[in-house]
C-alpha cells in the first residue's frame, strides 16, 4: 500500500498537538505569581535575619544567587541590612558566586568592607578565599572611604595593595584624606602608601584632603611631602 508521507507526517503531528494540554493562561500567571511571592518571601527573611528560614529556603531550592527586582543580591541585601548570621549562611553555599559584583561594580567583599563589617570581611577572606586585590576599586578603597580602621589593617595584613587605584587613578590615600579620617591616612602612610601619586584629574592625596576641607590631614600631608622631597609642595596648574 502507498503511504502518502507528507500526509502521514501532518496527521501525527496534528494528532500529538491535540494531545498536549493547553496551559490556560491564569494558571501561567498563579505560577508566576507563586514563585514571585516565594521570592519576596526569601529576601525578606535576609532582611530580618531568619537564619532558620533563609536555611529552608536554600535546602529547598532557593539559589544563593538570587536577586531583588533591582538587581541586587540576597548577600548584597544581607550585608546592607547588617543581617550577619544570614549573610554567612548564604557565603558558605556551595553554589554562591563571590565574585559576583552587583549594578554597581562592588563584590560582597567591597559591601562588607564599606559598611564596616569586620565579621564578615575576616569570613569571607578566611573561610572563602575571595580575592583581595579586585581590579580597580576595592575592598581597601570602600574601607578606606567609609573610615573603617580595622578592616583597612585587616585588609593589608592579609596582602591588599596599599596604593590600589580606581579606574581613574585614586589610591585609598585619597578616599582617606577626602573623608577626614586621620587614622587610616597615618596607616596607610606607615605601610608605605605613595603620597606622590596622581590620578587621572591631576590631584594627589594633598588635593583630595585640602578640596574637602580637611585642613588638619592637608597640613600634615604637606608637612611630610617636605620632608620625603625636600621641597614644598607644588601649587596647583
Amino acid at each position: 500500500m502507498h503511504i502518502n508521507h507528507s500526509r502521514y507526517c501532518f496527521l501525527l503531528i496534528f494528532s500529538l498537538s491535540i494531545s498536549l494540554p493547553v496551559i490556560p493562561q491564569a494558571a501561567l500567571a498563579q505560577v508566576t505569581n507563586a514563585q514571585q511571592n516565594k521570592m519576596d518571601d526569601f529576601i525578606k527573611d535576609v532582611k530580618f535575619n531568619d537564619v532558620k528560614a533563609v536555611k529552608k529556603a536554600l535546602d529547598t531550592g532557593m539559589s544563593p544567587n538570587a536577586s531583588d527586582k533591582f538587581g541586587n543580591t540576597v548577600l548584597s541585601i544581607a550585608i546592607v541590612e547588617k543581617s550577619t548570621d544570614s549573610a554567612k549562611l548564604l557565603i558558605n553555599s556551595p553554589s554562591i558566586d563571590l565574585e559576583r559584583p552587583n549594578l554597581a561594580g562592588e563584590t560582597p567583599l567591597m559591601m562588607a568592607a564599606f559598611h564596616g563589617s569586620l565579621e564578615l570581611v575576616k569570613h569571607l577572606i578566611n573561610q572563602r578565599s575571595v580575592e583581595i586585590n579586585h581590579p580597580g576599586w576595592s575592598a581597601l578603597h570602600y574601607a578606606s572611604t567609609n573610615g573603617h580602621l580595622s578592616i583597612a589593617e585587616f585588609l593589608l595584613d592579609k596582602g591588599a595593595y596599599v596604593d590600589p587605584e580606581s579606574p581613574n587613578g585614586t589610591t585609598a590615600l585619597m578616599m582617606a584624606a577626602r573623608g577626614g579620617h586621620i587614622t587610616i591616612v597615618r596607616l596607610l602612610l606607615d605601610r608605605g602608601a605613595d603620597l606622590s601619586i596622581h590620578n587621572k584629574l591631576n590631584l594627589t592625596a594633598i588635593d583630595f584632603a585640602e578640596d574637602n576641607n580637611q585642613a588638619e590631614i592637608g597640613k600634615g600631608l604637606r608637612s611630610r611631602w617636605l620632608k620625603l622631597y625636600k621641597k614644598p609642595y607644588p601649587p596647583k596648574r
